[in-house]
């Protein structure tokens, strides 16, 4: 874990400690359905239950000489309780403790991610409506295509998220299981009842089959929808880096007062936040790649997985967690420079509207190759010259056999190209309100 990148509520869910905390609530509650089916004495689980406790010091002093952290672990834990500790972790093997944690970890860690996705979506449709009918140039291979408004570009980022949000809660539904299933996960020394118990117990599922783990696809199912919102997240920023260069200058995430944006040049405000966002939605990614490796293991298992997941899945939930404040920020609070965007939408003389004189000479009776050739000359010769498309094509001959001045007026009309942005933006309302 990063602290630069780490907020408060989700680090400590992967703190060394908090996990100690999970592997102890994990061994009563077996103890306690141990007990309650008859496999150890009530008395045992009471003492588990009543005295078990670590100290995280003794542990590492224990893991220096066994490294092994759940036996040093137990030993730990075993020194509070007495005799009864001889019945902790009874019948157990140490996938079934750090496993079953690592699941309610990513389950509760998940839970903070899906509240600010939903809180993030909430701007988007509010940015959505509110900029729905600011008009701005839509581009394709990053060249000026035919308008569009900012609120219809926003709404479709909200549409994704929405999707974003999907995924992750399907990820959760196969993250949210436990297992205690002993070694190779056969129940041969703790029968499915306890698997069970305990899982009610933790507000888990028990897996149907586990062998001495969980089977690492559904690891691999969370990092990678983590990956792929982070890769959403990444899209907006880079969007916004772009509409922020100088020479566009569209929209601007947030730049605070006292901020400074280059320790030689004053004048710079840089997009370093929607940058960052891009960094780190790297990040994530290459976890995803490592959590799908961890898939397959030598037969019932072994632990290359293990170091690998100590590092990619705490990183990816603070990553992600961290990001989406980010974004959410920069969305919330970001300027809009409307007259920039309508200059730059009618840069050239409005070339936007070939394809509107195109269809319409196509209407009139001028062949489509003809057509396109006419069109593409005038609009090229606009675009050497800093000249204009729409004087171009009103001096044209040619054009002029088929259509009036009065008619190609009409064809640079930009609310032509805005007909239908209600209806896209009306359907926002089929996303749940959070």
């Amino acid at each position: 874990m990063i602290p630069r990148y780490t907020n408060p509520q989700m680090g400590k869910i992967w703190a060394e400690e908090s996990k100690f905390d999970y592997w102890l609530k994990i061994e009563k509650a077996v103890s306690v359905a141990q007990a309650e089916l008859g496999i150890i004495p009530k008395k045992a689980s009471d003492d588990i239950v009543n005295y078990g406790q670590f100290d995280i010091e003794k542990i590492n002093e224990i893991e220096a000489v066994t490294n092994h952290d759940v036996i040093a672990f137990l030993n730990n834990v075993s020194s509070y309780i007495g005799d009864s500790a001889k019945y902790l972790h009874f019948g157990l093997t140490s996938s079934d403790i750090g496993d079953t944690a690592l699941s309610l970890q990513m389950v509760e860690s998940t839970d903070i991610i899906i509240d600010k996705i939903k809180k993030f979506i909430t701007v988007l449709k509010n940015q959505a409506l509110n900029y729905k009918d600011t008009v701005m140039v839509g581009r394709t291979h990053g060249i000026h295509a035919e308008p569009i408004t900012f609120g219809f570009k926003i709404a479709v980022w909200a549409f994704e998220m929405n999707r974003n949000l999907k995924r992750i809660i399907d990820a959760k539904e196969n993250i949210s299981y436990g297992k205690i299933s002993g070694a190779v996960g056969t129940y041969a020394n703790t029968p499915p009842e306890v698997e069970k118990r305990v899982c009610e117990i933790l507000g888990l599922k028990p897996a149907l089959a586990s062998t001495q783990i969980l089977q690492r696809d559904r690891h691999a199912q969370m990092l990678s929808a983590l990956a792929i919102c982070g890769a959403t997240l990444e899209k907006i920023a880079l969007e916004i880096r772009g509409l922020q260069r100088t020479d566009v200058k569209e929209a601007e995430e947030p730049f605070s007062k006292g901020q400074k944006g280059s320790s030689a040049m004053p004048h710079k405000r840089n997009p370093i936040i929607c940058e960052r966002i891009c960094g780190l939605a790297r990040v994530l990614r290459g976890n995803a790649v490592v959590a799908m490796e961890n898939i397959a293991l030598w037969h019932e298992r072994d632990i290359s997985h293990s170091s690998a997941e100590r590092v990619i899945i705490p990183d990816s939930f603070i990553i992600l967690d961290y990001l989406l404040d980010k974004i959410t920020d920069v969305i919330k609070n970001l300027t809009v420079h409307k007259n920039n965007m309508e200059r730059n939408l009618m840069k050239y003389g409005g070339i936007i509207f070939s394809q509107r004189v195109l269809l319409e000479l196509i209407n009139k009776g001028m062949a489509r190759a003809d057509a396109y050739q006419i069109i593409q000359e005038e609009a090229l010769k606009a675009w050497d010259t800093e000249g204009s498309f729409k004087d171009n094509i009103l001096k044209n001959k040619k054009v002029l056999k088929f259509l009036t001045k009065k008619e190609i007026e009409n064809l640079f009309d930009v609310k032509y190209h805005l007909k239908y942005i209600d209806t896209i933006i009306n359907r926002l309302e089929t996303i749940e309100e959070t």
